[in-house]
């Protein structure tokens, strides 16, 4: 049953609770305290004869607040990505490679997660499978000796679309903070600017746990977009409105599948119709 489905479920109900009911239901699917509240303020002064249509568009107007296109200005066109281990970042780098292959662009990966040999391994076995060349050293590595080392690749490659990956840790704010600073450090003096975008990588099924790691990320780097992930196989995408409103960073991809071509631009249209 999709989102709007059980809200249609709870309004036919017309109990003395319904609005009790309404609070818990919007909660339950992470659209946050602040949102709920000032929807059902807004709810009782409109005495709207339709609550559904009236959260679609509540929905809409928070999403229209932010521009979700994809800055590709210069040359070659960065992406910084970030997020905690687990969140499907190094899966959805090779993914947004194969985005930009498809278009008949040259792509560029760094391996900047050098903390973990893991992700190294995974990045180079997608790098492979796409075809798709990879700048890399040892696990322990300086993450910033990596992205340099690849930027300068790829300016010598002429290379047209390079996509960073860079450590998931985040158990020690301050270093993480560190880090990141010093790959955009890096990202600026080899190309003259800041990266295009720095995505941060989100998985729907975290909840309210996306939102402490917006806060987190965006003290440490400025964030100017997220990819959402596993949005094919849960109705915690209502997450995304909160963190929009608060924050206003648009969702520039979302993950709909397991496929390396399951990754598609953000579009309101498709992902309110996910919702409902």
């Amino acid at each position: 049953m999709s989102l709007f489905e059980k809200f249609r479920k709870i309004l036919k109900r017309k109990t003395d609770s319904t609005i009790d009911d309404i609070e818990e239901f919007l909660i339950e699917n992470n659209f946050g305290i602040e949102f709920t509240e000032r929807f059902l303020e807004e709810l009782k002064e409109n005495r709207t004869k339709d609550p559904v249509g009236f959260l679609r568009r509540k929905i809409e107007d928070i999403l229209d607040s932010v521009d979700t296109s994809l800055n590709l200005d210069g040359h070659p066109v960065v992406f910084l990505f970030v997020g905690t281990n687990g969140s499907g970042k190094t899966t959805s780098i090779a993914k947004v490679a194969y985005f930009f292959k498809n278009q008949g662009k040259k792509v560029l990966l760094i391996a900047g997660d050098t903390f973990r040999a893991a992700a190294i391994e995974q990045l180079t076995k997608l790098a492979d499978k796409l075809n798709v060349p990879i700048v890399k050293q040892q696990s322990g590595s300086d993450p910033a000796s990596v992205v340099f080392d690849g930027l300068e690749s790829a300016l010598k490659k002429k290379v047209d679309v390079v996509l960073i990956d860079s450590a998931g840790r985040v158990e020690t704010k301050k270093n993480l903070m560190n880090e990141l600073s010093k790959l955009q450090r890096v990202i600026e003096k080899k190309i003259g600017r800041s990266a295009n975008e720095v995505l941060l990588v989100l998985d729907a099924y975290t909840g309210q746990n996306a939102v402490e790691q917006v806060e987190v990320f965006t003290q440490a780097v400025n964030v100017t977009g997220i990819v959402l992930t596993k949005l094919d196989g849960s109705s915690s995408g209502g997450i995304i409105v909160p963190i929009i409103e608060k924050y206003k960073i648009p969702v520039k991809f979302i993950g709909v599948g397991e496929g390396i071509g399951d990754l598609k631009l953000f579009d309101k249209e498709f992902y309110i119709n996910q919702l409902m």
